[in-house]
Order: structure tokens, then sequence, then C-alpha cells
């Protein structure tokens, strides 16, 4: 099957972009010839077509800069339309509905009237969501109806929907979406690339006594989740002053000065090390506040915890942390920073627990979320999409005398 994928974010740049390189990767693994659009890193005038894990990477221009670059350049969504002038495909899947995904998704099932369209929504960005947690005032003013209008407006062009909570298919289905055509397909984990190492081996690379306790934290913090997180911070350094916050990536949002002496900000790093300092903590700690945007996402970097085999607390947010207490993979509870404190001490206190959170998550990872699992129930979605686009474009039986 000649499969498009359509994607808002830079390439190789994290965000949706990992969930459809994924999807796209198994997709061609499995003999489908796959096409992945995305947005260039750098180049504003020209497109690169390149090939990875046996999908075709095209990498389109685009002229904005920054935050701006995520798929609301309207010279990038008409590149994308010309580019795809002339291509034919059987499935066409749509990832989330910015202009350079949903307008080109269009184009191309108009360019191939046989496609079947697949929408994919994997956070809650306008009224209310994540635009309203990440963003100043000027920004959720001034463009949150923008973003509102895209994520919402082109819903029912879908001949199915997939989404990646259950707040999401509800509001799919409170827009008109007919609920028999929403599936809820989560964030996998590959478990091939991602695997566990050597806590004491990984320290010793990063130059760590092994007896310091490390409490680890991947990528950036929307406001609420960051309070919530110092907090939490404040209350365990009384109890443990020797253990260490370690802020991996970018959080987007400043330390207080009262607990910088217990926060390591590593920042951007390589893979490797990543790796490495993901296996050097001891408790990958995710503090969902009880917002609208938590409610609604699944925080991928849950999932390489997970393939890594890390003992994990989570605040119960979402579907992601009922999946992890259904199968006790980590330790869930409520959003409060007492609770939160308690259960990172307990599990730092006793290696007993955390060698089992460490084994259940493995088994989540490679039983339960493992992408191979999760392609098979896409690849049902597909066949039902493309026999839905079927019956809409058979001819009408002519009538009997």
């Amino acid at each position: 099957m000649r499969v498009l994928l359509l994607n808002h974010n830079l390439a190789f740049g994290g965000g949706t972009f990992n969930r459809a390189y994924a999807i796209g990767r198994e997709l061609a693994a499995r003999g489908h010839r796959v096409t992945l659009i995305s947005i260039h890193e750098r180049a504003r005038w020209r497109f690169e077509v390149t090939h990875h894990d046996g999908l075709t990477l095209v990498r389109s221009p685009d002229l904005m800069i920054g935050p701006a670059r995520t798929g609301w350049d309207p010279y990038d969504t008409l590149r994308r339309v010309g580019w795809l002038r002339g291509h034919r495909w059987d499935l066409i899947h749509a990832f989330d509905c910015r202009p350079a995904v949903i307008l080109p998704a269009l184009a191309a099932r108009r360019f191939s009237p046989e496609a079947a369209l697949v929408i994919d929504w994997a956070d809650w960005w306008g009224r209310g969501g994540t635009i309203r947690e990440r963003s100043g005032w000027f920004v959720r003013t001034l463009f949150g109806p923008i973003e509102t209008f895209f994520e919402e407006a082109f819903r029912r062009c879908a001949d199915r929907t997939t989404v990646i909570s259950t707040a999401l298919r509800d509001r799919a289905v409170a827009l008109g979406v007919p609920p028999t055509t929403v599936t809820i397909l989560p964030h996998g984990c590959d478990c091939q690339r991602i695997t566990p190492e050597d806590p004491a081996a990984a320290r010793a690379r990063l130059g760590i006594p092994a007896s310091s306790p490390l409490v680890g934290w991947v990528g950036a913090l929307a406001r609420r989740d960051a309070s919530l997180l110092w907090e939490v911070l404040r209350l365990l350094v009384r109890t443990e002053p020797a253990l260490r916050l370690v802020l991996i990536g970018r959080p987007r949002v400043p330390v207080p000065s009262d607990v910088g002496p217990w926060v390591k900000a590593v920042g951007f790093v390589s893979e490797p090390h990543l790796r490495d300092w993901v296996a050097a903590c001891d408790v990958m700690l995710t503090t969902l506040a009880a917002s609208l945007a938590s409610r609604a996402r699944w925080p991928s970097k849950v999932n390489d915890y997970l393939a890594a085999g890390k003992a994990v607390v989570i605040t119960n947010v979402g579907d992601f942390p009922r999946l992890l207490s259904e199968h006790q993979a980590a330790v869930v509870c409520p959003p409060k920073a007492e609770a939160l404190a308690a259960a990172t001490l307990h599990v730092l206190r006793e290696p007993a627990l955390r060698h089992q959170l460490e084994q259940r998550a493995r088994w989540v990872a490679e039983q339960v979320l493992a992408w191979p699992t999760l392609i098979d129930r896409l690849q049902a979605v597909y066949a039902a999409a493309v026999a839905e686009r079927q019956r809409h474009r058979a001819p009408a039986m002519p009538a009997r005398e």
C-alpha cells in the first residue's frame, strides 16, 4: 500500500515527528511504500528527499523561524501541495491539523480520489489546552483562536481518526466525528533502540558517585507541571539533602533560586549521553498537573523510561498512568507534592521495590506498548478507512424499472 504521512514538526526534531516516524518505519518493515513529509531543519527554498529505515523522508522548505516553524507557513503549505501533485496514494495519514498538514492532506486526497484519509490527534493545543500552559498572554490571546480553528474544523473530513487519549476521543466525538470511526492509538515503545543499561557503568562514565540519589526529568516543562516539580523537590531535599534532580534537555522554565543547588541541568545531550543519564537515575519523576492539556496528552518520554527499564513515579492524570497502574509498572499517585515526595522517597529507599518496578516497566514496553503490537491495531484502522472510502466512491446501482 502507498502510504503518505504528513507532519508539522522539524524532521528528527521531536514532537509528533517521533510518532509519525516510528509508525512509518514499522509500516515500511511490513512492505508498505511509505513517504513521510516533515519540515526541513534549515532549508527555506528547496525540498530534500532522503531514505531512512525503509521509508522515504521528504523535508519541506519553510520560511518561518523558531516556534513558528511548526506547520504555520503558507509557503511551506503551498510547496507541499505542489510537490504532491502527480503522486498517487492509497492512504493518507495526517498527524494533527495545522495548515501545512491538513491542507496538503486534503489536496493529496483530491489528487488521489481513491485514497483514504486518517487524521491523528496527539495533543490538545487550543481551547484551553497546551497553548495556555506554555505560551504568554499575547500568543494565547492572538493565536489561540487560530490554533483552535485548525484543530477542530477538519476532523469530520477523515474516513478514520486515531487519537492518543480518551479525552481527545471524547472531544472528536463532541465535534461530530462518528464514535465508531475513532481509535485510541497510544504512543509506542522502541524496545530495539532503547534497552536497559547498567546504572553503575553509566554513573562511572558520567563521573557521578554511586551513592548519590538521583531523580530524573527529560524534556520541556509546562508551567504548572514545573511548579509541582519544584514543590516536590523542596520536600525531598528536607529529608535527602544529598539528592539531586537531573534536568535533561531544555526545560523552558527558570529554576527557582531556592532549589537551584539541588538541580543539575545538563541541557541537550547526544543520544548515548541521554541513555547514560537516564540509566544513572534511580527514579524518573513525571509531575503532570491536573490540567486539561495533561489529561489529553500522552507523555511519550515515559515510553522511553519503560523501554529503559526505569522505576517511574507519575501522577494519576490521563490515560498513561491508568495503564501503568493496571500493570503495576509505576508508582501512581495524586498530583499533590506531598504524595509525590513520599512515593519518590519510598522507591529510593526500597531497592526491592525499585527492582520490581524496573522489571514491570520493561515488560509493559515489550508486551503492551511495543510499536509492532500497536501497528497491528493501526493496520486494522487503515483497512477500515480504505473500505469506507471505497464504499463512498462505489457507483450507485441503477434502479430497477
